[in-house]
């Protein structure tokens, strides 16, 4: 009797992986759910800032970037946005974040 195989699940890729199959010409849908959401860009121009980090932090952000398979900016910018969006909510002033972005 023949055993039934179960599907293969996707393994988790890195960018470069999925950027090298793709170029290759190969069907990377797997790699994808569907299930994220589209940030609208930030308006105005994007402005650089430097921060110092303890390692022990660093450490952290390269973990939850490996977990989530996104750049350690990515996750920078995530815990920013969740940080800045529930300071707001708490005082009661979500309409600010909009009236401060159209100021640039």
């Amino acid at each position: 009797m023949k055993s039934i195989r179960k599907p293969r699940k996707a393994m988790p890729a890195e960018a470069e992986v999925i950027a090298r199959l793709a170029d290759q010409g190969s069907d990377v849908s797997r790699f994808f759910t569907n299930t994220g959401r589209m940030m609208t860009p930030m308006p105005g121009p994007i402005r650089r800032v430097n921060v110092d980090l303890a390692s022990g932090m660093l450490e952290e952000l390269d973990r939850a970037a490996k977990e989530l398979n996104i750049s350690r900016q990515a996750v920078i910018k995530t815990l920013i946005r969740q940080a800045l969006d529930q300071q707001y909510q708490s005082r009661g002033i979500a309409k600010r974040r909009v009236k401060s972005l159209r100021r640039g």
